[in-house]
């Protein structure tokens, strides 16, 4: 059994098949700007769906920027990851010591940073990260 037919919400006329309210079937991503994208993929926590999302569309394969906000918000992603998972059995003896909440501040910086950048267009290069984000882009 097929999909039923789409009308047109103002004024009632069909749509022709595979479109609704002016999409293209298959296009979930058809409202959202590459400047949008971009800074979605920078959101602490769920930025990596994002970036993953927008690097397999096929939408943002030919945007080398958005693509690269896409590699940098998954590398910063890493590095949070690294910081919560690695830093704290590895500075286990040195528990005395803040490096870890000092790390995650670090990273939580840098996000808004490149969010704010992102919103203007800037393709800032983080220090590491822009570099790896870099090649990744260049290779694809």
């Amino acid at each position: 059994m097929g999909a039923p037919d789409a009308f047109c919400g103002r004024c009632g006329s069909r749509q022709p098949m595979g479109t609704v309210a002016g999409t293209p079937a298959g296009d979930h991503l058809g409202g959202i700007t590459p400047r949008t994208a971009s800074i979605l993929c920078y959101v602490p926590m769920v930025g990596w769906i994002a970036a993953i999302v927008v690097l397999s569309a096929e939408r943002f394969r030919h945007l080398p920027a958005v693509r690269f906000h896409a590699f940098q918000g998954l590398y910063l992603f890493v590095a949070w990851l690294m910081n919560d998972w690695v830093l704290r059995w590895a500075l286990f003896p040195l528990m005395h010591l803040p490096l870890r909440p000092l790390v995650a501040l670090l990273l939580l910086c840098m996000a808004i940073f490149m969010m704010v950048k992102a919103s203007h267009d800037e393709t800032y290069s983080l220090p590491l990260f822009g570099e790896l984000a870099q090649r990744s882009v260049s290779e694809n």
